[in-house]
């Protein structure tokens, strides 16, 4: 399999394998939606880590099966493309990519899909695709602008050039730098301390946040309340109030 799908410890680790730099051919975008769509159904998998291997993340999309395809035949494909990257956008669980080595075009795309990322100081993130006469097709002209800014977003997309870790980490691309030996480590440490979390907090969370960015405030606002509301029916309400009243603040157990 070119995608595989580990848990451990409530972490669910969507692990890259398709050496020598995780090129994303049709193949392997099928494979990381079914992923994406099973760590969103599976109980056991409260938080999520994506992951390349210790030396890439992934170098983008397969270039070789791209030449060969036409217009009709990428109408026919983009939309399972894009369909592949919101999966794993949409998994209502915290999620955090561990971006080591190369992360570009596609590779890039698929970083800006995690909630959080932890980049190697060997890293390098970019959106190359108008150097072969194309744009971003799998979310980045809308993530990336989302994340860093519209300005910052042209700048990288229109000149297609490579950034390194400390300066994605200054655009805001990425949100920490470690040692790259250490990236999985941390970033697991990261997921799996909010994988013994209130996970239904934690998904009321997300989305409102991601839902409230696609809309107006007053939306937005509405979306917070809906879900600020509903969480006082959940057990985890209960649970966190009480251990608050009776212990102390951050005691409270969920998992």
């Amino acid at each position: 399999m070119t995608v595989n799908l580990e848990v451990a410890e409530g972490v669910g680790t969507i692990r890259l394998d398709r050496p020598p730099m995780n090129a994303l051919d049709v193949a392997t975008q099928d494979r990381l939606r079914e992923l994406a769509e099973e760590a969103t159904r599976r109980d056991d998998v409260r938080a999520v880590v994506l992951y390349g291997g210790e030396k890439v993340f992934a170098a983008g999309a397969d270039i070789k099966e791209m030449q060969v395809m036409d217009h009709a035949a990428m109408v026919a494909r983009s939309r399972g493309l894009q369909d592949a990257f919101t999966a794993v956008a949409r998994i209502p669980k915290p999620v955090v990519a561990a971006v080591t080595g190369y992360a570009l075009g596609g590779g890039c795309e698929l970083a800006l899909c995690a909630d959080y990322r932890i980049a190697g100081d060997n890293a390098k993130l970019g959106q190359p695709e108008i150097l072969l006469g194309l744009i971003p097709g799998a979310g980045g002209t809308q993530r990336l602008s989302r994340l860093i800014g519209p300005s910052r977003a042209k700048d990288l997309i229109f000149t297609g050039r490579m950034v390194k870790a400390d300066e994605a980490l200054r655009l805001g691309l990425v949100d920490r730098v470690v040692p790259a030996a250490e990236v999985y480590e941390q970033a697991y440490a990261w997921a799996a301390k909010l994988a013994q979390g209130p996970a239904i907090a934690l998904r009321a969370a997300k989305e409102a946040v991601d839902q409230g960015l696609e809309a107006d405030i007053d939306t937005g606002l509405a979306i917070e309340r809906t879900w600020f509301a509903g969480l006082f029916a959940t057990e985890d309400r209960e649970r966190g109030m009480r251990s608050f009243v009776e212990e102390g603040p951050g005691k409270a157990k969920f998992a």
